[in-house]
């Protein structure tokens, strides 16, 4: 069965990119950055918004750039893939943690900055560009008999 780990997120910076390297001098920044949820209608007829929050690690010549360029509050458009990882605490605690682990980053505007009109929606998107994925998604099998 064929597997697929891709995340694509849009959304503003919730912090400055922190830089750091490794000991072989690779770069690597950490960002945090929020997306807005759909917002829906409950069974109670309350319009419904929420924000997920993500934390981000970028890597190499991107992750000086993303320190360069941006600041809390920039948009921008995330492709990558969720990273799981696990370990020990001096005090013998096990931790874990999913991040996503960037493969590109757009910078994006935000909305009335560079001199767009104060009518123009706040982020469109569709300038976006996300490459298909390779073979195409595989089918879901066992036809329509899902568990939800």
């Amino acid at each position: 069965m064929a597997s697929l780990n891709r995340v694509v997120l849009v959304g503003n910076l919730t912090r400055d990119p922190e830089l750091k390297f490794t000991t072989a001098g690779k770069a690597i920044a950490r960002l945090g950055i929020a997306v807005n949820r759909i917002p829906y209608t409950n069974d109670q007829g309350e319009r419904v918004e929420g924000v997920d929050f993500f934390n981000v690690s970028v890597f190499g010549r991107q992750a000086e750039t993303a320190q360069q360029y941006l600041r809390k509050g920039a948009g921008v458009a995330i492709d990558g893939r969720l990273r799981y990882r696990s370990w020990q605490t001096d005090d013998g605690m096990k931790r874990s943690s999913v991040e996503v682990e960037a493969q590109n980053v757009q910078f994006l505007p935000r909305g009335r900055e560079q001199g767009a009109p104060a009518s123009a929606p706040e982020n469109d998107y569709s300038d976006i560009d996300v490459p298909p994925i390779e073979g195409g998604v595989p089918p879901i099998e066992g036809g329509e008999d899902y568990p939800w």
